[in-house]
């Protein structure tokens, strides 16, 4: 095994090679260990990283969510020498109590984390280090060495630098580790990292909107109709304030029992996200968000707001059509964008580049717009769509997502549009060409977005309206970036004694903490009885099960009663991309009355057929009043797991006989 390593490489490896807890802070492409997209961090690290040098020396293995060895999760760490898996899978594995999934901490010697400033509040790194810190405070050892990998621990949105150098000491207690820079050979480290040349493509704002005037036009007459409580103040619309605000205002609906108010609400925040689009990408994008929303709302009309909503719509439906087709309007953001695509690729056969948006919606907008944009296609733009694994449509599986990011590789295609899943870890050495566009984001994913940008001749461009809050927020984390490299310069001065205790400190409050929140999440459950709260849809209202029917199957929120089926409608087949154990998706699930999407069918064990259930798209009736909640760790009573003996026994009691 023969691994080059350059001088400022081993200088931020020293103290790991010793066998200290590290977390190695290089800039993207200063040879830390590279990741893919999101859980494609496993392909890439098996294949580009660790194969080509431990392979034929040690056994390796790669585990994902869509492979057959996180089912002999705990066998197969304990016979191979290294394993590339995601966080989850291991934080799965550690707290599972199947024998052939179970891995103890002490199986480890090694843990390698990735991207490791995301070690911080509820995610799967910091569940996973909350496991080890416990460890390690109750002084139950053996434990694995640590060594964490970042291009930047981030200001966690401190705006002075006591409160960074607080912000990156609670990282580096999380990881139970001391954080190392170069400090000697910052030359070879930028002449091996050249960064991007950055510019800000600004466009002037439009001087006339008749487009989103008619929106707005629109906006006031429900303003009017729903009558806005009178303590409320909406903020300007076309803002992401005014989509907190209608949010609120439609919870507010829901607990006063106040269907006009909430259902106007909800179609505001359409129309909100129609001006949004508007403001970014094409009008005829923004048109389109609602006239998708609007299908078939008529046949589903329960009451009098309903038919008003619908039919203001329907009434301006034409006039919205015809603006949005009015080239003279037309949004300059796309323009700019267009000629900053144009005179990288017009120039550059070779060129390679990601453009990032904010929403899924925002990238296959872009796609079509390139699709279908002469110049862009005879310049030879070939684009495709990255975005996060999930379940539904706009999602990918991690199969298209390694496929994908393969033809960029090739160049077959050679421009990503993408979500921020590709801002960490993408690592395509020929990519020249970093664009974001209509994206509001902190200095972390600011820096991992600049770095996917890679040759020597590279150009990181922001396409923002002139006084946009894009430059403000880009200039505020260029900021924030120096505030981050002032506060682990000064955590680094400090003694290891001082270190050590402020380090045991954290750890020691961070434990309490979640064992004191642990506490108040059972205590919230006590509160109520199952049978004691009603679930109602969210839209009508219409009250559809009790608590005591929920039962949670594999982390699924099912409902066991055979008389729920008359409260909802099954639709179109789901499609998850991918295959379980013991279940599979069956078809969707609305609410019989309004239509309201619920949820989807679970066939499990090609036995029981399971409503699986999103609380999100329901609302509580407790005795203490009417609540939503958007997780169901969040619903105020405890709920039982799944029997599925019991299960036979109530619907099938012939059989069993």
């Amino acid at each position: 095994m023969d691994i080059q390593l350059r001088e400022y490489q081993k200088e931020v490896a020293e103290r790991a090679l010793q066998g200290e807890n590290i977390i190695i802070w290089l800039p993207t492409g200063g040879g830390k260990t590279r990741a893919a997209v999101y859980v494609h961090l496993v392909e890439q690290h098996f294949t580009k990283e660790f194969n080509p040098h431990l392979g034929r020396n040690y056994t390796l293995l790669k585990v994902s969510g869509e492979s057959a060895g996180k089912d002999f999760f705990g066998p197969e760490v304990r016979r191979s020498d290294v394993v590339i898996c995601t966080a989850q899978i291991l934080y799965n594995a550690l707290t599972s109590t199947e024998e052939t999934k179970h891995v103890e901490l002490s199986d480890i010697t090694l843990l390698i984390i990735d991207e490791c400033h995301d070690t911080n509040k509820d995610s799967p790194y910091n569940k996973l280090m909350a496991c080890y810190v416990e460890k390690k405070l109750k002084n139950d050892l053996p434990l694995p060495q640590i060594l964490g990998l970042t291009a930047s621990p981030g200001a966690g949105g401190a705006k002075n630098l006591q409160k960074a150098v607080e912000h990156v000491l609670e990282i580096c207690a999380n990881l139970d580790s001391a954080i190392v820079s170069t400090k000697v050979h910052v030359s070879e480290l930028k002449q091996n990292v050249p960064k991007p040349r950055k510019s800000f493509d600004i466009v002037e704002r439009r001087l006339q909107d008749p487009f989103g005037d008619q929106l707005k036009f629109m906006m006031e007459m429900i303003h009017e109709y729903m009558t806005v409580p009178s303590d409320f103040n909406l903020r300007q619309c076309g803002t992401q304030e005014y989509e907190a605000d209608v949010v609120e205002l439609e919870k507010r609906g829901v607990r006063e029992d106040n269907i006009p108010l909430a259902q106007c609400a909800l179609h505001l925040r359409q129309y909100n996200d129609a001006l949004l689009v508007n403001s970014t990408l094409r009008m005829i994008d923004a048109y389109r968000s609602l006239e998708e929303f609007y299908t078939n709302r008529w046949n589903t009309a329960i009451d009098g707001t309903d038919f008003f909503l619908v039919g203001l719509f329907q009434e301006n439906q034409t006039e919205l059509r015809k603006l949005a087709g009015d080239s003279l309007y037309e949004n300059p953001k796309m323009g700019k964008l267009e000629s900053t695509l144009l005179n990288q690729f017009g120039s550059n056969e070779m060129s390679r580049g990601i453009l990032f948006s904010k929403t899924r919606k925002s990238i296959y907008c872009l796609y079509d717009w390139v699709r279908n944009n002469k110049d862009l296609q005879e310049a030879g733009v070939k684009a495709a769509i990255l975005t996060g694994a999930g379940n539904g449509t706009t999602y990918m599986t991690q199969n298209e997502q390694a496929g994908t990011i393969q033809k960029f590789r090739e160049g077959i295609v050679n421009l990503l549009i993408s979500t921020s899943v590709a801002e960490e870890g993408l690592d395509i050495p020929e990519c020249n060409l970093v664009v974001r566009y209509g994206l509001l984001t902190n200095e972390i994913a600011q820096q991992q977005a600049s770095g996917r940008a890679r040759t020597t001749d590279s150009h990181y461009s922001v396409v923002a309206e002139e006084g946009g809050r894009e430059v403000r927020r880009e200039l505020t984390n260029e900021y924030l970036e120096e505030l981050t490299g002032k506060a682990v310069a000064q955590i680094q001065k400090m003694s290891p004694r001082e270190f050590r205790r402020k380090i045991t400190e954290l750890q020691t409050d961070a434990v309490m903490c979640r064992k004191i929140a642990e506490k108040r999440r059972i205590e919230k459950r006590s509160c109520n009885t199952a049978d004691s709260v009603q679930l109602l849809c969210r839209k009508c209202f219409t009250p559809v099960a009790s608590g005591s029917d929920i039962k949670v199957l594999e982390g699924h929120y099912v409902n066991v009663n055979p008389d729920f089926e008359k409260h909802y409608t099954v639709g179109v087949e789901m499609s998850l991309g991918r295959s379980f154990e013991d279940w599979e998706p069956g078809r969707r699930v609305h609410c019989s009355k309004c239509n309201q999407k619920w949820g989807f069918e679970m066939k499990y064990k090609e036995i029981a057929l399971l409503p699986n259930l999103a609380i999100k798209e329901l609302a509580l009736e407790t005795p203490g009043g009417r609540i939503t909640v958007k997780q169901w760790k969040d619903v105020p009573f405890t709920v039982e797991e799944f029997n599925f003996k019991e299960y036979c026994e109530d619907n099938f009691p012939d059989i069993l006989d």
